[in-house]
């Protein structure tokens, strides 16, 4: 709850992590437990973010989606996101449509205009990185979803009508002029990028223009969380997610793990280090009190109309844990 009493939706955003002595099998297996758990602990969403060529199980966020709303009842399940770019703006309404004819009134797209591609797999994705069109690729998805094509004679079928609702993410100001023009939902990405949050979300706020489907802004922020009534456990985990990402920091390749413990640690405690740590800025690590505190806190600075967690931990179970100890906590 806010300070005024509201109650804060909560999304999940899971990673899919492929664990380092498993396999994507396991992660998917690991997806559905994730999404049931927070399904139980409160939770209004779950969405998966779409990743090429690392470590996790989510290159096809609308596949993962439909496999996880197949096991669930009740909560939403999506894409969180979509990298456009990656895609033609027919393709995805049909897809994102086709899962709103399955699972009626349960289905988010958000996206995202990074490709999450370096050269090589921008050629396997067949991109040629010529042209930036994200501004009228949604432009055409929206139509496509709804019930005008901005393309003479095509259809999105499934799709038409559907109207599945649609966000901007972004990490940047440029995501936030954009979701203000059009008048959708903002997400910012404070999990990965807080540098630029305070202005990303006055941006948005300012040049918000009212659009059919929305009257006013509705903020999105995403948050680290590690919530643990061990304290231990939860400065263990933090650690470990440190060191990931000073591992694709180090290496640019995730998930590498040919540097040692005591190798990572060297940087972190450097001054490079110290500014790669700085991702965590907004983190909410604790107990489940100390938990929302830090959820509650970055709701009311922000003015968030919703929070993004994503549970950090190299273990599985202490996922599962950490969601339902701050879902349960935050309703």
């Amino acid at each position: 709850m806010t300070p005024g009493g509201r109650r804060i939706p909560l999304t999940l955003l899971d990673l899919a992590p492929i664990p380092s002595d498993g396999t994507a099998t396991d992660a998917v297996a690991m997806s559905v437990e994730l999404a049931r758990a927070a399904e139980r602990s409160g939770y209004d969403r779950v969405w998966y973010a779409e990743h090429h060529g690392t470590t996790t199980a989510s290159a096809a966020p609308a596949v993962l989606a439909a496999h996880v709303a197949s096991r669930t009842k009740t909560i939403r399940v999506g894409a969180g996101g979509v990298m456009l770019p990656n895609h033609s703006p027919l393709s995805i309404a049909e897809q994102f449509g086709t899962l709103a004819a399955m699972y009626p009134n349960r289905i988010d797209l958000g996206v995202g205009r990074a490709t999450g591609a370096d050269a090589g797999m921008a050629y396997a994705l067949r991109r040629d990185g010529a042209s930036d069109t994200f501004e009228q690729d949604v432009a055409e998805l929206r139509a496509f979803l709804g019930e005008d094509s901005l393309i003479p004679g095509v259809v999105a079928v499934p799709g038409q009508g559907t109207r599945v609702p649609i966000t901007i993410l972004g990490s940047s100001l440029f995501g936030a002029r954009l979701a203000a023009k059009m008048g959708l939902p903002f997400a910012f990405a404070a999990h990965f990028s807080p540098g630029d949050l305070d202005q990303a979300v006055a941006t948005y706020r300012r040049q918000f223009k009212p659009s059919a489907e929305h009257s006013e802004p509705y903020l999105m922020i995403t948050a680290n969380v590690i919530a643990s009534d061990d304290a231990a456990s939860v400065s263990s985990n933090l650690r470990g997610m440190l060191r990931f990402e000073a591992r694709k920091v180090l290496t640019r390749r995730p998930g590498d793990q040919s540097l040692t413990d005591a190798q990572v640690d060297t940087f972190l405690d450097s001054p490079q280090g110290a500014a790669a740590a700085q991702m965590f800025r907004h983190a909410a690590t604790g107990n489940p009190s100390e938990v929302v505190r830090a959820l509650e806190t970055l709701a009311q600075r922000t003015g968030a109309d919703e929070l993004i967690l994503v549970h950090q931990s190299p273990d599985p179970e202490h996922r599962i844990r950490s969601l339902v100890l701050t879902g349960r906590a935050m309703t």
